[in-house]
């Protein structure tokens, strides 16, 4: 049973049933194209890919993995959502884009998921039409391994000869 006081997954400091549950559901429009997109992070967290879905534009439904995104949803952990830039996206405009990350573990690996995301506004209905990653470094936690030195997994190999194969 969910709670009612339970803050929205999107980050914006309202309570879920006041934020992205109305959008979700249906019970509202998304106002803005940002609005759009915090409710469809709240959708992954809460498992909601029919949203997903619904809330893109027809050539962008056809290409959705239907499957592949449920098992991304209900794979990860979601730490949360920061907007970064939104580009028009308000009420009375019919194009915007909203540049953000949604971070998440899946599978043990934390990743930061970084996209700039465009949206239109058809038939009074935003909608998700396109997005493309924002490319990032990859920042290594540790030395690197070299091909000679013993793995790190405590064999007494050489890496190569072991987790390196």
């Amino acid at each position: 049973m969910e709670n009612k006081d339970e803050l929205c997954p999107c980050g914006s400091g309202k309570k879920y049933s006041e934020c992205c549950e109305p959008i979700i559901s249906g019970s509202i429009k998304a106002p803005t194209a940002e609005s759009l997109m915090r409710s469809r992070y709240s959708a992954y967290v809460k498992h909601e890919i029919d949203f997903i879905v619904a809330s893109c534009t027809k050539n962008e439904k056809e290409q959705i993995d239907v499957d592949e995104t449920r098992a991304w949803a209900e794979e990860s952990t979601w730490h949360g959502l920061k907007i970064l830039r939104t580009e028009k996206g308000l009420e009375n405009d019919k194009e915007g884009i909203v540049e953000f990350s949604a971070s998440y573990t899946r599978k043990g690996m934390k990743d930061l998921h970084l996209e700039k995301a465009k949206f239109v506004k058809e038939n009074g209905e935003w909608l998700y039409e396109s997005g493309s990653l924002i490319p990032t470094t990859i920042v290594r936690d540790g030395a690197k391994v070299g091909r000679n030195d013993p793995c790190p997994c405590g064999s007494g190999k050489k890496y190569k000869r072991c987790c390196g194969k």
